[in-house]
C-alpha cells in the first residue's frame, strides 16, 4: 500500500509539471488534509518542511517521502496549484503502543513526553515498520546510554495470548541479559530473615520485566509470608540504587520492606449462595481445623471452587477471597466472591492421527455434544475412561502419547478441542 502511494505522488507530478520542473516555487500556504490527530507544526517538523520556504517539485517530493517513511500513514499525495501546497494523508490503521519488555526505564507520559519532542508524529503508538520504530528504538538506546547503560535495544512484535493478534510492539534488550540483582530486606524478624533471605536469593538473577518484576517479587515475599500463616503480610518492593554493568547482564538492584503482621488460625470461609461448590463440601475438606491459615490451604480451596465452576462452562471463572481478620481471636475468615462470567460451549470435537474405526469407536463414547457447555475436566479425563470402558481400545492404544488443544474464542465463547494421538518413539 505504501508503494503504491509513492507512485500516485510521480503521477501527480507529472500531472502537475509546469514548464520547467526544477522551477521554484514560495507556497503561500502548506496545508494537511485527513489526518487531524496531528497538527499542522507536527507534519512540518516530521517532513522536513518550514512555511514560505522554496521548493522545486523534486523537493516537494522528498518531503512526501519523509512523511511516508515515518510508517503511519498507508497513503500520501500532494497538489500545488501555483498557490497552496496540499498533502492529503490516510493515517495508518495499523499503529500500536509501545511495550517495554525489559529496558530499566519507566513507561508513561514523561517518557512519552520526551519521545515526542524527538519524534513529533508518536503520539504514544507506533507502526510495525518504519521510520517512527526505528526512531524510537533508536532513542530509548540512547536513553538508556546516558545511565551508563550499553545495550542492544530490538522491536518486537508482542502478540495478545488470549486475542492472538498484534498488541503492542515491544521494546527488548536483546544483549546483554537484563536480571533482577541484589534485593535489600528490611522489616523482617529475627526468627524470619534466614527464611526470608532465601526467597530473595532465589528471586536475584531471575530475568527484569519492566512492568512486573516489582509486583512479582511482592508476590513470592507474601506468598511465602502466607505459607508460613501471616495471613496480612505485605510486601513493599521497588528498584533501588544504580543498574550495575557488565559485559555478562545488566543487574538491577531492588528494596523490599516487609509488614510481616502476626500469625492467624484458619475460622470459616462463607461463599455466594449460588456457588456449585456447598458451603458442607468446604466444612468436608478442611474438616475440624483448627491451624493456621496457611498460603497452600487456602490456595487449593479456591481452586476447587474456580474447577467446579470451569466444569460447568465457566472458562473465565476469578476467584477473589476477602479477609476479615479477628484480632481478638487470632483468627481470618473469609467471603469468597465469584465472577463466572460467560458460558463457553463446545463447537467441535477433532480426534487426529487415528483411523477412521477408531474414531468412530471413540466418537461413540464420547458424550460431551457441540452445544453443551465446555468442561475441560471431561477432557483431560477422557482417554482414562475410554481404555476402562473398551478394553480393546486399551490394546490399541498401549504406548500411544495422548495429547489435547483446546482453543476459546472470547468473542462467541465457542470451543474448538482437538485431540492428538501420537506413537511414542522406541529409545534405542
Amino acid at each position: 500500500m505504501r508503494r503504491i502511494s509513492v507512485l500516485l505522488i510521480v503521477v501527480v507530478l507529472l500531472l502537475s509539471a509546469l514548464p520547467t520542473a526544477a522551477q521554484k516555487f514560495q507556497p503561500k500556504t502548506i496545508q494537511f488534509k485527513g489526518a487531524p490527530e496531528y497538527s499542522d507544526q507536527e507534519l512540518l517538523v516530521a517532513a522536513g518542511l518550514k512555511k514560505s520556504t522554496v521548493l522545486d517539485f523534486a523537493e516537494m517530493k522528498e518531503h512526501s517521502q519523509k512523511l511516508m517513511d515515518t510508517g503511519v500513514f498507508d497513503t500520501l499525495n500532494f497538489k500545488f496549484d501555483g498557490v497552496d501546497l496540499i498533502y492529503t494523508l490516510v493515517p495508518s490503521t495499523s499503529l500500536y503502543s509501545i511495550r517495554l519488555e525489559n529496558l530499566p526505564l519507566v513507561a508513561g507520559k514523561e517518557l512519552d513526553a520526551k519521545l515526542h519532542d524527538r519524534f513529533p508524529l508518536y503520539h504514544g503508538q507506533v507502526p510495525s515498520e518504519g521510520g517512527l520504530l526505528e526512531g524510537v528504538r533508536g532513542a530509548l538506546e540512547e536513553m538508556l546510554a546516558a545511565q551508563g547503560i550499553k545495550a542492544t535495544v530490538s522491536a518486537m512484535p508482542f502478540t495478545d495470548p488470549k486475542l492472538h493478534k498484534l498488541a503492542a510492539m515491544s521494546m527488548v534488550i536483546t544483549a546483554p541479559p537484563v536480571r533482577v540483582g541484589p534485593i535489600h530486606l528490611e522489616g523482617v524478624s529475627a526468627d524470619l530473615q534466614a527464611k526470608v533471605q532465601l526467597v530473595a536469593d532465589h528471586e536475584a538473577g531471575s530475568a527484569f520485566d519492566t512492568e512486573n518484576s516489582d509486583k512479582n517479587l511482592e508476590h513470592a515475599f507474601e506468598l511465602f509470608y502466607a505459607d508460613e500463616g501471616y495471613a496480612a503480610a505485605m510486601a513493599h518492593v521497588s528498584r533501588s540504587g544504580d543498574p550495575v554493568v557488565t559485559a555478562d547482564a545488566i543487574d538491577l538492584p531492588f528494596s523490599a520492606t516487609i509488614e510481616e503482621g502476626r500469625l492467624y488460625k484458619l475460622g470459616s470461609i462463607h461463599l455466594p449462595p449460588e456457588a456449585p461448590v456447598t458451603q458442607a463440601e468446604i466444612d468436608k475438606a478442611f474438616g475440624p481445623h483448627t491451624g493456621l491459615a496457611k498460603g497452600q490451604t487456602l490456595r487449593t480451596t479456591w481452586f476447587m471452587i474456580a474447577s467446579q465452576y470451569k466444569s460447568k462452562g465457566y472458562l473465565d471463572c476469578t476467584i477473589t477471597p476477602h479477609p476479615e481478620f479477628d484480632e481478638a481471636t487470632s483468627s481470618v475468615n473469609y467471603t469468597v466472591d465469584v465472577n463466572p462470567g460467560p458460558v463457553y460451549h463446545l463447537a467441535f470435537v477433532k480426534f487426529e492421527n487415528v483411523s477412521d474405526e477408531l474414531r468412530s469407536r471413540m466418537m461413540r463414547i464420547w458424550q460431551m455434544l457441540p452445544g453443551d457447555p465446555f468442561d475441560e475436566s471431561y477432557v483431560s479425563s477422557f482417554i482414562v475412561r475410554l481404555q476402562k470402558e473398551d478394553p480393546a481400545l486399551q490394546r490399541t492404544l498401549a504406548g500411544v502419547k495422548v495429547t489435547y488443544d483446546v482453543r476459546a474464542d472470547q468473542q462467541t465463547h465457542d470451543v474448538n478441542c482437538v485431540i492428538h494421538f501420537a506413537r511414542a518413539q522406541q529409545t534405542p
